[in-house]
């Protein structure tokens, strides 16, 4: 027999599988340091680093320009359309492709909502738009429909 050909034994379950860091000189690991080198924050007990931080230099999150308030993601953004605006137009109804043709319109996202600034003296029916508690009683008041 020769040392050569020995094989290999294999450890068990029960045998010493890892090695204990942070129990004394007789562990084999560390001794007092326990792996964790010697002195510094990360040393210390509860010395974790959060991901961020940038040792000790101002933030990014503080470089960066602060953006105040908070837009729902439901938000619906309309064009704005004045009932002054209406009354330039020389036709009794009126949708959305005549103020676009009329050039009083460009980006519609989600539509065209009609405020009730200025006033308006001829009959007038709109179609398709949103509209203002004012703008719809000045629209009914002359004798036009707001659908």
């Amino acid at each position: 027999m020769e040392l050569s050909g020995l094989k290999k034994i294999r450890t068990t379950i029960h045998s010493k599988s890892k090695k204990r860091i942070g129990r004394g000189y007789g562990s084999g690991v560390g001794g007092h340091t326990s792996t964790l080198g010697s002195k510094g924050q990360k040393s210390r007990t509860g010395g974790n680093i959060p991901y961020w931080f940038e040792g000790g230099q101002l933030p990014l999150r503080k470089r960066l320009p602060h953006t105040r308030g908070f837009k729902p993601v439901t938000r619906k953004e309309y064009m704005i359309l004045d009932l002054a605006d209406i009354k330039s137009l020389d036709k009794e109804n009126i949708d959305l492709a005549d103020l676009i043709k009329q050039g009083l319109v460009r980006d519609v996202k989600y539509g065209v909502k009609v405020l009730g600034t200025g006033k308006l003296d001829k009959k007038v029916n709109l179609t398709g738009f949103e509209y203002t508690k004012s703008a719809k009683e000045k629209i009914e008041k002359a004798g036009g429909t707001a659908k």
